[in-house]
């Protein structure tokens, strides 16, 4: 790797102009990978889908993400960051233009799952060449801005999908076929820029075998492991939730079927978890936690409430507060896993709790889109909240009891 005094100015107005590209095209990519979101209503008119189908569909999309940490999460530090950066938008154009010729059930469980892996692809790639331009384009900088920018593309990019989905989706002809086409659009333009970017890393000259990401837990980081999983799960869990069911409930339950309202409440608790993480960027992990959890608390009850009295400005309220809980409660557990896990296992233990995230984010919808079948929505919600509240509470008693020196001082 070129080092930061070795450049000349021109070289790093280029790095520095090669670090927004890359921001750039980290928030399309996120951002497609919730176009989805308001359209899931629309697929299910055309095709005849439940409630259930929905959440598989979704929950393909999370088995990707996974699947492409597991295996492929690691491959940047060998390859290089825009290496791999290309293929992993190519993708998520692939999987674009699956959705554009065909809506039939099983091309769309092939698009989502194309989409995940390019999204887990990226998103440690993305995040990693973010830190290495700025910190080679502004060597005496911190590396704050470049943690704002890549919180801000992550979860804004996610907040950003399902609103342009449901403009385009309310005001453009073909909602099926034109958000997609944009954002192909965009996708295609930002890899052939991102292709004039420099490379942040050399080609390592040793003999290499491919193995997949290795998952390791020291086991004196195991008890806040532990704890950080179980907060990050119910933190992914609530934005699954509102980027599959919650819009169809708008348009089902609540017979509102504007496409933008589907898409706003899709993007509220991306949006909102963005807006936290900003502005606690430098909060210790002793202040993220207990703010998190309890704030992710209110917005859980808020949605199950709003639910319960088919009322849609509750509905918009929790979404928002959930957000900002889960934003808060999954910044304390990556902060927590930083600073429990020695220097070198760091980068494994946290591939450990992004998986245990994506879990979370797939596994309790569908649980509650077979329950859907087979008990009343209300029945089917509250056993949801019941569910999100006891682990908050599991997290809330693990994080306490688990708690180390050097865990409060984060």
């Amino acid at each position: 790797m070129t080092t930061a005094s070795a450049l000349s100015p021109a070289a790093r107005r280029h790095h520095a102009r090669s670090f927004w590209l890359v921001a750039l095209l980290f928030a399309a990519t996120l951002a497609f990978a919730t176009v989805p979101a308001p359209l899931y209503g629309l697929y299910a008119a055309e095709d005849g889908f439940g409630s259930f189908t929905v959440t598989v569909i979704f929950s393909v999309y999370a088995v990707g993400v996974a699947l492409s940490l597991y295996l492929t999460g690691h491959l940047s530090d060998r390859f290089g960051r825009r290496r791999l950066a290309i293929p992993a938008v190519m993708f998520n154009i692939l999987s674009g233009l699956v959705f554009v010729t065909s809506h039939e059930l099983g091309w769309l469980l092939v698009a989502r799952f194309l989409c995940g892996i390019g999204v887990g692809m990226l998103t440690a790639t993305a995040t990693a060449h973010l830190t290495e331009l700025h910190r080679q384009a502004r060597p005496e900088a911190t590396p704050t801005l470049a943690a704002v920018v890549a919180t801000a593309a992550n979860l804004g990019g996610l907040a950003i999908g399902p609103l342009a989905a449901g403009l385009l989706a309310q005001y453009a002809p073909r909602p099926l076929f034109t958000p997609f086409v944009v954002f192909l659009f965009l996708l295609t333009a930002g890899v052939l820029l991102v292709a004039t970017v420099p490379e942040t890393v050399e080609l390592p000259t040793d003999e290499w075998r491919y193995r997949p990401q290795r998952v390791s837990i020291p086991d004196e980081a195991r008890a806040g492991f532990w704890a950080a999983s179980v907060a990050a799960f119910v933190a992914f869990a609530s934005f699954g939730f509102f980027s599959s069911l919650a819009p169809s409930f708008v348009a089902g339950t609540l017979h509102h079927t504007s496409h933008v309202l589907a898409g706003f409440i899709a993007s509220s608790a991306f949006g909102s978890a963005a807006i936290a993480q900003i502005v606690a960027a430098k909060w210790r992990t002793s202040e993220l936690y207990p703010a998190g959890l309890i704030t992710l608390a209110i917005g859980l009850a808020l949605t199950v409430g709003a639910i319960l009295t088919s009322t849609l400005d509750t509905l918009v309220a929790g979404g928002i507060v959930v957000g900002l809980g889960a934003g808060l409660t999954f910044k304390g557990g990556v902060s927590a896993v930083i600073a429990l896990a020695p220097p070198a296992v760091r980068g494994e233990t946290l591939a450990a709790l992004f998986l245990v995230a994506y879990v979370g984010m797939g596994l309790p919808v569908v649980l509650l889109g077979i329950a859907l079948q087979l008990v009343a929505v209300h029945a089917a919600v509250i056993g949801f909240g019941v569910l999100m509240l006891l682990l908050i509470v599991a997290a809330g008693l693990l994080i306490t009891a688990g708690r180390r020196p050097r865990m409060a001082l984060a």
